[in-house]
């Protein structure tokens, strides 16, 4: 058994006298028992995020990531990253929601506390405010998320399934 480490009753690997066994998904130890293993080259992570937020390709940073205001292309116009992979479903509603609360409560804080406007014109203003960063910022989180789903290789974009 030293030479051994048990994972699981359904998953034993084998582990080299003096090494310690890291864990792998199965299709990984499945290709490695065939000899077919292929190590994949790491995607760089902030500079794909960056230019997701941007709203260019995360792969070369120059083709427009959207086609329209929400509308991923399904593939990069400059250099032919296929992008229809990605999957942000509700994920950057959620961060813009977040995101747009708080530094509504601060300038709500701040601007109470400061002039204390009339109530309307409050409302007004910070209706106004809230709806412009949510609109401005909504897009920019997409496309950060979906290079985040492309620099790790998500749904697809590594050229297999999930």
């Amino acid at each position: 058994m030293d030479d051994q480490v048990q994972i699981s009753k359904t998953e034993r690997v084998m582990a080299a006298p003096g090494m310690i066994e890291g864990r792998t998904r199965r299709t990984d130890r499945a290709e490695a028992a065939q000899g077919t293993a292929v190590i994949e080259e790491d995607r760089p992570f902030w500079p794909a995020v960056r230019r997701g937020f941007l709203r260019r390709c995360p792969h070369c940073g120059e083709g427009r990531l959207f086609d329209g205001y929400l509308k991923v292309n399904d593939s990069c116009p400059a250099c032919g990253e296929v992008l229809k992979h990605h999957r942000a479903d509700d994920g950057p509603a959620y961060l813009t929601i977040l995101v747009v609360g708080h530094i509504m409560a601060f300038v709500m804080h701040f601007v109470w506390v400061q002039f204390r406007p009339e109530p309307l014109v409050f409302a007004t203003l910070l209706t106004v405010f809230s709806v412009g960063l949510s609109l401005w910022l909504l897009p920019r989180f997409k496309g950060a998320i979906v290079g985040i789903q492309w620099s790790r290789r998500m749904h697809g974009f590594g050229g297999h399934r999930d």
